[in-house]
């Protein structure tokens, strides 16, 4: 149980939390609106994907890796991952009353208020989908609004964003043709309901594009960096910046952030390194969770 005594520190790392690589799209924007900020990323690989198991077994995978996050100092967690936040962020914060913890809730608010045509969709996994996150903001922002949102769940969307988004392959045209029945459909709106999803983000907007539709896709992750940089200015947690600037002035900083991303995973794999590099755009090493 969390005592409050710990991690009141404005040097100490943010934790992430994902079941895979896909809350990696939470970090870019993290580290893009807080570059001064150190970050710990735990995947835990050993059990992903999360969006087909029950609610109770996601919730006790989560508290298992914010425990682990918790030990490494963290000043504050974000729960990365939708189907976790939708079944476990509750139980997180319970658990660690006075640690900040960010869960994720797709956007699908904005996309509501914003929405012309009173129709959006979702796509998430099925855990996310169920979950009592998403369907409160159905019951109150969407219905009152008389928005229609469809929900679309394709369990091979996280295995495709895995191995590297092939253009080719059968999820791929399952994509595009869903793109075509959203339109079709009249849905003006797209919202990515998993981390995974925002990096096949160009993807549908090429598709979009081509197709000269009138849609926009909407994510989490600004949202989640602002909500995050609220809360640790809040508690007067936020990095220093001094040597930020002096790293600054030399000409020898990265685009991204100015500490490389410290990133543990919960089980061995070769391939992971590659793809944490194509999903980043820079090397990062892989600690393993022994």
């Amino acid at each position: 149980m969390y005592d409050g005594l710990r991690n009141q520190d404005c040097t100490a790392p943010i934790g992430l939390f994902d079941s895979g690589v896909g809350g990696l799209s939470v970090y870019k924007h993290l580290a893009q609106q807080l570059p001064a900020e150190r970050y710990v990323y735990y995947a835990d690989t050993l059990h992903v994907p999360y969006g087909n198991r029950d609610s109770d077994d996601i919730e006790a995978l989560t508290l298992i890796a914010v425990e682990w996050l918790y030990q490494q100092g963290c000043k504050l967690i974000v729960i990365a991952c939708n189907s976790a936040s939708a079944h476990a962020l509750d139980a997180a914060r319970r658990h660690y009353p006075q640690m900040p913890i960010v869960g994720l809730v797709p956007a699908l608010k904005p996309a509501v208020l914003d929405s012309q045509s009173g129709h959006v969709a979702v796509l998430a996994t099925k855990a996310t989908l169920n979950g009592t996150l998403l369907n409160q903001v159905i019951t109150n922002i969407a219905a009152p609004n008389n928005t229609i949102v469809t929900k679309y769940f394709d369990p091979m969307l996280v295995p495709w964003v895995e191995a590297g988004m092939p253009t080719t392959t059968d999820t791929a045209q399952r994509l595009r043709q869903q793109v075509k029945h959203f339109a079709d459909e009249n849905v003006d709106y797209l919202v990515l309901g998993c981390t995974h999803y925002p990096f096949f983000k160009d993807f549908l907007t090429y598709e979009i594009n081509a197709r000269q539709l009138s849609m926009q896709i909407i994510d989490s992750g600004s949202a989640i960096a602002t909500r995050v940089q609220y809360l640790l200015a809040e508690r007067h947690l936020l990095a220093k910046k001094s040597t930020l600037m002096q790293i600054e002035q030399t000409g020898i900083c990265s685009e991204y952030t100015r500490y490389p991303l410290t990133f543990y995973a919960s089980k061995y794999d070769y391939k992971l390194s590659g793809l944490v590099r194509r999903l980043l755009g820079s090397q990062t090493q892989i600690n393993y969770v022994v």
